[in-house]
């Protein structure tokens, strides 16, 4: 392999690590809304799967059943992971042009 092919690949390897925190930046700033028991709770998450916000109606919080008010935090949590992971593989096939890269998410 040349210097000038080596030169060219550690250039197109820069850009795109360059690209690669720009996209985990953005990623942070957008946000996804999930819920569970038909609203009752809901979840905002962002790209990164950090929790912003998690909403729970008073008519759902019943001493008697705790257990029912965890699992539905639990699958709105769940659901906004899922979301998230989606929308940053949808993110990282436009920036590697639909190059499945392994590790990567």
């Amino acid at each position: 392999m040349s210097s000038n092919m080596l030169n060219e690949l550690m250039r197109q390897a820069q850009q795109m690590q360059e690209k690669m925190k720009q996209a985990q930046e953005e990623a942070g700033k957008k946000v996804i809304d999930a819920s569970s028991g038909g609203g009752m709770v809901a979840v905002k998450i962002n790209g990164r799967q950090e929790i912003l916000s998690i909403q729970i109606e008073p008519e759902i919080v019943d001493a008697d059943d705790i257990e029912m008010l965890q699992d539905l935090i639990a699958a709105a949590v769940n659901e906004g992971i899922r979301k998230s992971k989606e929308m940053m593989q949808e993110d990282l096939k436009k920036l590697t042009g639909g190059l499945s890269i392994p590790g990567l998410f």
